[in-house]
C-alpha cells in the first residue's frame, strides 16, 4: 500500500461517476459531495499483495503516527489508485479502507470520499515541512526468502521487455509546447518504464545537461567555489546526524547489507559537513565554498511523477558555503547576484519566497527570530520581488526559495538559498577566529537552477525548445539543394569547423527536397540552418535560415563565422 498525507486547509470533493460497476450507489447527500476544514487527507492506493488485517494495523499506525506530528483530529480517507501501477483487486482495496475507517474512529473523526468512483477535489495544502508525507506500507503472508524465491520462479523476461518496449508518450492531454513532446522531436531523453522516475539522457540532451554544468563551473571559479564528489551512499548513522533519517527517510531508497543500513543520497549537505570537519579550520579559510553536482536519489510516489518536472534521480548546482555570523549578508548579497546572472541570461523571471520557522524545528527561538529578520532585510536592501510563507522554513534554518511561473502559469520552487544554524552544531564542526578562540560556522545550503532536470524541462517549454545557439545541441545545419551542391556544402562545413572549435554541426546532404530537409531542421530546433543551391555557390555565399525565420538571409561566410563565434563565446 501506497499513501500520500497531506495536511490542509480544507479539502473539496465531489463524486461524478461510477469508475467501478459493482460499487454501491450513493445516497443523495454523497452525491452532492463534501467539504472538510482543516483534517489530514490520506491519499491511498491499495496494491497487489496487501493483505487485509496487516495492512490495516499498519495504515491506522502510520496515520496515528502522522496527525500527531502535525496536531490534527480530523481524518480523510481517500481513494487514490493513481500513487500506484500494481493496484489491488477492488474488493480487497474497499475492505482495507472500511476496516481502517472503523479503526481510525476510534480515535478521530473521519471521512471516507467514495470508493469506485471518479471525483473532482479542491484542497489547499499548508506550508510547513510536513505538509506533506508520503509512506510505503508492506504487508504479506509470504516471507522476505519465499516472496523472493516465488518471485523468480514466476519471473518471465519476457513480460518486462514487452513493458519497457511500451513505454512510449501519451501527447493526447499535453500542451504543444510540453517539455515532454519537445524532448522527444530533439531527441533529448526518454522516460522509461526500466526505471520510473529516472531519465535516459540522448546525446543530445546530454549536450544541454553538459553545457549547463560546464557555465555554472566556469562562473563559480570565478568566485572562489571549490568543487567537490562525494559517496553515492552513506551509512544510516551519518543521515542520524544531520537530522534527515528522523525527517526524510521516507523519501530515501534505502538499502539493507552485513554491515547495516545504508541510504541512498537524497541531499549533498552531511557530505559536506564530513569534508569540513576533516581537518582543522581558521577564520582566514570563510568563507569556503564547497560546491558539486553530485547525483541525488528521492522516493517520490509513481502517482506524482510528471516528465522532468518531478523525478527519482537529479543533479543539481550544489555548494554549502560556511561563513562566520558576520560574513552572513555579504554571502547572502553574492549569491542574489549569480541568481540574476543565471536566470538573466535565459530571460527567464523568477522571484524569491522567505520561509520562516516552522513547528517542528531545531535550535533556539532567539538566533531564528535573529536570522529571520536578517534575511528580510536582505532581501528588501535586494529589491527584488519577494514573499514570506511562515513555517516553510527547513527545520533546521529559514530559507529563501527562488520561484519561477511555466509557460502554464504554474508555479515551481528552482533554487534555494538556505541558512543553516543546526547541521554545523550537530556536526561538532569548529574553525579558529583571529582572537585564537573556537567557533562555529554557519553554512548557507544553496543552488541556483535547483534541479538540472526541472530547469531544463521549464527553459524547454520557455523557449519552445529554441534554446540560445551556446546551449543548442545542433547549432548549424548544413543542407544541400541538389548533389551537385554537395561539395561546396561540404567546404563551407569544413571552414566553419576550421574557425569556431567544437561547433556542433548536422549536415543533410540526402537526395530529398529542400522543404522535407528544412522541415527535419526545425523540427530539432536548430537555431541557423545553412541551404547551399547553384546561387550560393556561384555567388561564394551561403542562405541562412535563423531560429525559423521565413525570411533567408544571404551572407558571406567570413561575416557569418565572425558574428556566430562572437555570439556563443558572449553566450548570447
Amino acid at each position: 500500500m501506497k499513501i500520500l498525507c497531506l495536511h490542509v486547509d480544507y479539502i473539496n470533493f465531489k463524486p461524478l461517476k461510477k469508475a467501478l460497476k459493482n460499487v454501491a450507489e450513493l445516497s443523495e447527500k454523497e452525491k452532492k459531495g463534501e467539504k472538510v476544514a482543516e483534517s489530514l487527507v490520506v491519499l491511498t492506493a491499495v496494491e497487489k499483495g496487501d493483505v487485509v488485517k496487516e495492512s490495516v494495523k499498519k495504515l491506522v499506525e502510520n496515520v496515528e503516527d502522522i496527525a500527531k506530528q502535525v496536531k490534527i483530529k480530523t481524518i480523510v480517507l481517500y481513494p487514490y489508485a493513481h500513487l500506484s501501477s500494481n493496484l489491488a483487486s477492488p474488493e480487497i482495496a474497499e475492505e482495507i479502507l472500511r476496516e481502517g475507517e472503523k479503526e481510525l474512529k476510534k480515535k478521530f473523526r473521519v471521512v471516507r470520499a467514495p470508493f469506485g468512483y471518479y471525483k473532482e477535489f479542491e484542497l489547499k495544502v499548508k506550508g510547513h515541512p510536513l505538509s506533506e508525507l508520503s509512506r510505503e506500507i508492506k504487508s504479506g503472508i509470504i516471507s522476505g526468502n519465499e516472496k523472493e524465491k516465488k518471485e523468480i520462479e514466476e519471473y518471465n523476461p519476457q513480460d518486462f521487455l514487452h513493458e519497457i518496449k511500451q513505454s512510449k508518450l501519451d501527447t493526447s492531454k499535453l500542451k504543444d509546447n510540453d517539455h515532454r513532446i519537445i524532448g522527444q522531436e530533439m531527441e533529448l531523453f526518454l522516460l522509461n518504464q526500466s526505471s520510473p522516475g529516472m531519465v535516459y539522457w540522448l546525446p543530445n540532451g546530454t549536450i544541454i545537461y553538459n553545457e549547463l554544468i560546464k557555465f555554472w563551473r566556469e562562473e563559480h571559479q570565478k568566485l572562489g567555489y571549490q568543487e567537490t564528489i562525494t559517496p553515492l551512499i552513506n551509512k544510516s548513522a551519518l543521515y542520524k546526524v544531520s537530522g534527515h533519517w528522523a525527517h526524510y527517510k521516507e523519501h530515501m531508497f534505502i538499502a539493507n547489507t552485513d554491515e547495516g543500513e545504508y541510504g541512498v543520497k537524497a541531499m549533498n549537505c552531511p557530505n559536506a559537513m564530513v569534508i569540513f570537519g576533516s581537518k582543522p579550520r581558521s577564520y582566514k579559510e570563510l568563507p569556503l565554498r564547497l560546491s558539486d553536482t553530485d547525483r541525488l536519489h528521492r522516493y517520490e510516489l509513481s502517482g506524482t511523477l510528471g516528465g522532468l518536472l518531478r523525478v527519482r534521480s537529479f543533479q543539481q548546482d550544489d555548494s554549502h558555503n560556511f561563513v562566520a555570523e558576520e560574513q552572513i549578508k555579504d554571502e547572502y548579497n553574492q549569491i542574489i547576484k549569480i541568481c540574476d546572472k543565471f536566470y538573466s541570461i535565459f530571460g527567464m523571471k523568477y522571484f524569491f519566497r522567505l520561509g520562516t520557522r516552522p513547528e517542528k524545528f531545531m535550535g533556539d527561538v532567539k538566533l531564528w527570530d535573529k536570522a529571520e529578520k536578517e534575511l528580510k532585510e536582505i532581501l528588501k536592501q535586494s529589491g527584488k520581488k519577494f514573499s514570506i510563507l511562515k513555517g516553510d522554513g527547513a527545520f533546521y534554518g529559514p530559507k529563501i526559495d527562488i520561484l519561477m511561473e511555466d509557460s502554464l502559469g504554474r508555479e515551481w520552487q528552482m533554487g534555494t538559498i538556505q541558512l543553516d544554524m543546526q547541521m554545523p552544531l550537530r556536526f561538532g564542526l569548529k574553525y579558529v577566529d583571529k582572537d585564537n578562540k573556537e567557533r562555529t560556522p554557519i553554512v548557507i545550503h544553496r543552488v541556483i537552477y535547483g534541479s538540472l532536470e526541472r530547469f531544463i524541462a521549464i527553459l524547454l517549454e520557455h523557449t519552445n525548445g529554441r534554446l540560445p545557439t551556446w546551449l543548442a545541441p545542433i547549432q548549424i545545419g548544413v543542407l544541400s539543394f541538389t548533389d551537385r551542391n554537395i561539395p561546396y556544402a561540404k567546404k563551407i562545413v569544413k571552414q566553419l569547423g576550421e574557425n569556431i572549435p567544437n561547433l556542433r554541426i548536422n549536415t543533410d546532404f540526402e537526395s530529398t527536397t529542400v522543404g522535407s530537409k528544412v522541415k527535419n531542421a526545425e523540427i530539432m530546433r536548430i537555431p541557423y540552418i545553412i541551404v547551399i543551391g547553384d546561387k550560393e555557390e556561384k555567388d561564394k555565399t551561403i542562405a541562412v535560415r535563423i531560429r525559423g525565420d521565413s525570411k533567408i538571409k544571404t551572407m558571406k561566410i567570413e561575416g557569418f563565422i565572425r558574428d556566430l563565434k562572437t555570439e556563443i563565446e558572449n553566450r548570447k
